[in-house]
């Protein structure tokens, strides 16, 4: 059964992949399970109220698990219930590439696209550091998550998140002619790239933990590096370089979210807002995917935990 066609009052039995699981204390003191059980059509909360003879640390790894429960609808939102889990094994038969949310371009084809706007980089050094990284990490950004988390955490997350945002930067260039496309494309094509050091991710794009790395510096300091780095293997402009540098170190805008500076000139400033744009919709929309016209979403963390109301009347 696919969380897609999942209803009020169903009765469920079947394979899904094991995003997290928490236990939580209810307001009697009392302990229970909550789960997020994803496949490839949706993501759905699921409660195991009585832990009795279940032991979480079990599930601690766990990829996916077989799921035994009830439907049942709670403020506008559809929850599982679950009486039975247990992982899954090899007599299962259970192809987990079956259950894994993946972007709806193949990771190949999406990397065909997003290296086509280096032929539109005028500029031989900003041009030569961006295919210097896609030639490094070519292989991994095939599949990798844009992270484990919130927008983009499918696998090929990375490149859909790169492409949608290069076709969001085209447009705008088109509107403000006074934007160096060379520039903004090249801060929007290395601006996650060290996401790939940051976190360790499966072949299915299923992030498990955080390099040590990845916990230490993050994915912006570790991007700065590698533009440094690329820099320095070609020969490129140091100025040219700093600038991809500074887009990078400034495109989570705020100190609390990464960012020691905040953009410092157009082509910066245009990729913070060009960033937020397309992972706010992802996650919008993937909020009210599985919801009720007219019902509000879960607070979704990435959002100011805001719920995100699904309209009626369009």
């Amino acid at each position: 059964m696919q969380i897609s066609t999942f209803e009020n009052e169903m009765e469920i039995l079947g394979f899904y992949l094991l995003k997290s699981f928490e236990v939580k204390t209810g307001k009697t003191n009392k302990q229970y399970g909550d789960l997020t059980l994803e496949d490839k059509t949706g993501q759905i909360n699921a409660k195991i109220w009585n832990l009795e003879g279940l032991d979480p640390e079990e599930y601690k790894d766990v990829t996916a698990v077989k799921i035994k429960g009830k439907i049942k609808e709670f403020n506008g939102t559809l929850q599982l219930n679950i009486e039975k889990i247990r992982r899954i094994n090899d007599k299962d038969g259970v192809e987990l590439d079956d259950l894994v949310p993946a972007a709806p371009e193949s990771g190949v084809d999406m990397f065909d696209d997003v290296i086509k706007y280096t032929g539109e980089i005028k500029d031989d050094d900003i041009r030569n550091i961006v295919l210097y990284l896609y030639k490094m990490y070519r292989d991994k950004l095939i599949y990798y998550p844009a992270a484990k988390a919130n927008h983009h955490s499918i696998r090929s997350g990375l490149l859909f998140h790169i492409k949608k945002m290069l076709e969001t930067a085209k447009a705008l260039c088109k509107i403000y002619e006074s934007v160096n496309s060379d520039l903004l494309y090249a801060g929007v094509m290395l601006h996650d790239i060290a996401k790939i050091e940051e976190m360790n991710s499966t072949e299915l794009g299923i992030v498990t933990d955080y390099s040590t790395q990845g916990e230490l510096l993050g994915h912006i300091t570790i991007g700065i590096s590698l533009v440094r780095e690329a820099q320095k293997e070609l020969g490129a402009d140091e100025e040219k370089s700093m600038l991809i540098q500074h887009m990078i170190l400034s495109h989570h805008y705020e100190a609390e979210y990464g960012s020691p500076k905040k953009p410092c000139f157009i082509e910066a400033e245009l990729l913070h807002y060009i960033d937020m744009i397309d992972a706010r919709v992802f996650d919008m929309n993937r909020a009210v995917k599985d919801i009720q016209a007219g019902a509000f979403s879960e607070p979704v963390f990435s959002i100011d935990r805001r719920r995100i109301y699904k309209p009626k009347s369009i």
